[in-house]
């Protein structure tokens, strides 16, 4: 579901006072929404058609540090300017702040060409290639996050340190418990609503304050717009109701992490499921196990773009939901891919894999990339496990199970060597997050923890 505002209609309220600005973004490599409020009537002279912003936004850190080592941009080439492009049919109100309407942007160079590392441009790259096959892929992304009492000013004076949960104990489907919540939650879901986010319901997960939020399935370009936008606003809305929420992976060695489950499927170019075969076991078309296949071959691979930090590797640990074989199950939440409604023309593939943490647009472009990779090179997809796939039996299954990159320092050394992306996405967007991944490494290790200065300062 795209935007829901035209140029006509943003005209019109602009005209009768109820839109006065207009928030225009880029995603950056966090996926974070980044740019600029625009006065609503200088948007509709010029803005619209395009504004600037500096190319240091896709080659920075979560700090907003300005890492050396990126091809792109850097001290030596100036840092220039890259085009932000407004993609006119993302356009939409943004209830959560008053007077405001907001549009993504694709980054295009100044001979407007797509700036190929760029979140967006990477997925697309990959929906073309399925384009060109004759398929589309649909996709839903679950949303994960804790959700605590402490506004994010009060966190922050508190070092994010004993922080109260909104529910006091698991609140996994618990009415009573989110009911807690709802001065948050009811204006979430509406406001993304009237946004046109397509959202299905919010819910208790299996935490103390730990919520999930789910959109409605689209095609994966979309999707990955409506993930970016709904995780920006269950921040502002927080912020306007005096809470703070975290999508930190994992906020805490006692607690279950938190997760952002990538759910896909194929259609062909009559609109009809390519994964779903009546006549096939577990009504998984020959296309799907091909897909699948190369999924669980270039799990390694893709793993930087499912967790893409230090703390996203401290999820994978056995007995919380957050899987650490590379195995593949029917509706089983303990393998790293589920498959969901089997036998049916819904039949669709969950990578459980990715955290809370992750940039969809990145993570849906590396599972696709892999899946086409499977099509292409018709791999053989092994027998599903059957059974608890955090103590994996070898003899269990057909093949020899993998374990998922439990660090960052694998994980990268997996992307970098990885010739199915740097066939699929190229050299430059594969160095260009390699860099990045082993910024996030080179700034974690420079750094002295709390835990070591707990475990050793007096008996070191």
């Amino acid at each position: 579901m795209p935007g829901n505002l035209s140029l006509s209609s943003l005209k019109a309220a602009a005209a009768d006072g109820s839109i006065d600005t207009v928030t225009v973004v880029m995603v950056d490599m966090q996926g974070r929404l980044m740019g600029k409020r625009f006065h609503v009537q200088h948007f509709l002279d010029s803005a619209f058609e395009e504004t600037h912003c500096c190319n240091y936004l896709l080659a920075t850190d979560l700090e907003m540090a300005t890492p050396d080592g990126y091809a792109s941009s850097g001290w030596s080439n100036g840092y220039g300017d890259y085009i932000m492009k407004p993609d006119l049919a993302t356009l939409r109100l943004a209830p959560w702040a008053q007077g405001s309407a907001m549009v993504m942007c694709d980054v295009i160079d100044h001979a407007h060409n797509d700036v190929v590392h760029s979140p967006r441009a990477v997925l697309k790259a990959q929906l073309k290639r399925l384009e060109a096959m004759g398929l589309t892929c649909m996709a839903a992304t679950e949303l994960e996050f804790f959700v605590y009492l402490e506004t994010f000013e009060q966190a922050r004076e508190k070092q994010y340190r004993d922080l109260t949960a909104s529910a006091p104990y698991n609140e996994d489907y618990h009415i009573l418990q989110t009911a807690k919540e709802e001065s948050l939650m009811r204006p979430l879901r509406n406001q993304l609503y009237q946004a046109g986010v397509p959202i299905e319901c919010t819910k208790g997960e299996a935490e103390a304050g730990q919520a999930e939020l789910n959109i409605r399935y689209s095609d994966a370009l979309d999707m990955a717009d409506n993930h970016s936008i709904a995780k920006h606003a269950t921040k502002e809305i927080a912020l306007n109701a005096d809470y703070s929420v975290s999508f930190l992976a994992k906020m805490s060695s006692d607690l279950v992490g938190s997760s952002s489950h990538v759910h896909q499927s194929l259609l062909n170019s009559d609109g009809k499921s390519a994964f779903f075969d009546s006549s096939s076991k577990h009504g998984m078309s020959l296309l799907m196990q091909h897909y699948l296949a190369g999924q669980l071959a270039h799990a390694a691979d893709t793993t930087v773009f499912m967790a893409p930090y230090i703390n996203s590797y401290k999820r994978f640990a056995a007995g919380t939901f957050a899987p650490t074989h590379v195995v593949w199950s029917i509706d089983n939440r303990t393998a790293g891919f589920r498959i969901v409604a089997p036998d049916s023309a819904n039949v669709r593939i969950e990578c459980r894999i990715g955290g809370s943490d992750i940039n969809p647009y990145l993570a849906m472009a590396a599972q696709i990339a892999a899946g086409i990779a499977g099509i292409e090179n018709e791999l053989k997809l092994s027998d599903a496990y059957d059974g608890d796939a955090y103590s994996v039996d070898a003899a269990k299954s057909s093949e020899p199970v993998a374990q998922i990159p439990n660090n960052l320092r694998d994980a990268t050394t997996a992307l970098e060597s990885s010739a199915m992306l740097r066939q699929a996405m190229g050299d430059a967007v594969v160095d260009h997050y390699v860099r990045a991944a082993r910024w996030e490494q080179e700034e974690f290790d420079r750094h002295v923890t709390d835990y070591e200065i707990r475990r050793g300062f007096e008996r070191a």
